[in-house]
């Protein structure tokens, strides 16, 4: 027995596989599910240096995106934090340069002219000779952080900013017109930048080139923010944040709870994400989310809000949310089991290999392309409702 597809999505047999639905506005996925997702890959990649790796999780996060994006305008920003990410390689790279390195070396690529610095500079080099091997750390190192960028930009791309909004906790309300600033800023400013270059391109100006960014360059600064704090005050005009009146020391367990509990997690995340923090990281994440998850709770009494539609995780948003921290997960317990692979030598000048069960780990990142509900036609009328 066989169902007919309805919505053009969804297909549901008996015999057959289970596909994911068509997203709608009642089961499209929460925005937290998308940001657990992402920041479980960019903790993977803070974990290694290894370029085939970084890659990986890098094309993981591409393609989620590419099958996994709607139309709205935020979902545009993932090529620009691409391009970013390459223009933070070739910073790293063009500093290496210019600025020496620690790493030694004894495969000379040129020799730049060198610039006497006083006695009090010691350690810092103006130009000089550029090796082989300082030049390959400063990519791996660039690469690493422009893989971080990239799986931010994959958060932009899929996370509905009003969405993670709306989920904002009640205790937290004060951060709701900042948030809103923040969250809203850089989608607003990509589409803002594509609505200009048509803009120009049907004029028949120039969109590349200097002059062009210079000429557009302010007009999508003040646009995207304009539109930003107008959405702030709108919130504000609709009564975003009010109060009600509690005892002054459930106020005062409140912040003692919330602040110890961000704290926690802030000092646990550093462990994580530094090289030799995973043994006290953890437990340190998990008791900072106790705490703050029972100091918002507290906190929640005191807003009188109410939340329209809140966002349900269902099965698939766990399992999208999940995945991410499988990935980080298996990328920390990989570096405390085999970390020189993760860590590609540069001297002496190694080729980098790719780990198989690390690699096979970064993979199932790619769950959400296959159990998050699939976007809408492209101009379709369910896709104007997810904007």
């Amino acid at each position: 027995m066989t169902a007919a597809p309805t919505g053009g999505g969804t297909l549901l047999t008996r015999r057959g596989p289970l596909r994911a639905p068509e997203a709608t506005r009642s089961n499209a996925l929460p925005a937290g599910a998308w940001w657990l997702w992402a920041l479980g890959l960019a903790t993977a990649a803070s974990r290694t240096t290894n370029p085939l790796l970084l890659g990986l999780l890098v094309g993981v996060a591409g393609y989620v995106v590419a099958v996994r994006r709607t139309d709205a305008p935020w979902a545009r920003s993932y090529g620009t934090f691409v391009r970013i990410g390459l223009f933070v390689i070739g910073v790293r790279l063009v500093f290496s340069a210019f600025l020496g390195s620690p790493i030694p070396g004894t495969h000379v690529l040129f020799t730049l002219p060198e610039v006497p610095l006083p006695d009090w500079a010691q350690g810092i080099r103006l130009g000089g000779r550029v090796s082989v091997e300082q030049l390959v750390f400063a990519l791996y190192d660039g690469a690493k952080l422009a893989a971080l960028l990239i799986c931010v930009g994959a958060a932009n791309s899929l996370a509905n900013p009003a969405r993670l909004l709306k989920s904002l906790p009640g205790a937290l309300y004060e951060a709701g017109v900042a948030v809103v600033v923040a969250m809203t800023f850089a989608p607003n400013m990509v589409a803002d930048v594509l609505r200009l270059r048509t803009a120009r391109r049907l004029r028949g100006r120039p969109t590349g080139g200097i002059k062009a960014v210079l000429q557009i360059g302010l007009p999508v600064l003040e646009g995207a923010l304009e539109r930003s704090v107008a959405l702030a005050a709108s919130m504000d005009a609709r009564g975003y944040g009010r109060t009600a009146r509690v005892p002054r020391a459930v106020r005062h367990t409140t912040n003692v709870l919330t602040l110890g509990g961000l704290l926690g997690v802030c000092a646990g995340t550093y462990g994580l994400l530094a090289a030799e923090g995973a043994v006290y990281g953890l437990p340190l994440v998990a008791v900072g989310l106790v705490a703050a998850m029972a100091g918002l709770r507290l906190g929640g009494a005191r807003s009188v809000r109410t939340r329209y539609r809140p966002d349900r995780w269902g099965a698939r948003a766990w399992l999208v949310a999940g995945s991410g921290v499988v990935v980080a997960v298996s990328m920390i317990w990989a570096g405390a089991v085999d970390g020189e692979a993760l860590h590609p030598g540069v001297v002496p000048l190694v080729a980098p290999v790719l780990p198989l069960w690390p690699a096979a780990a970064v993979l199932i990142g790619l769950a959400p392309a296959v159990v998050a509900p699939a976007p809408p036609v492209v101009g379709g009328p369910r896709s104007k409702e997810l904007r």
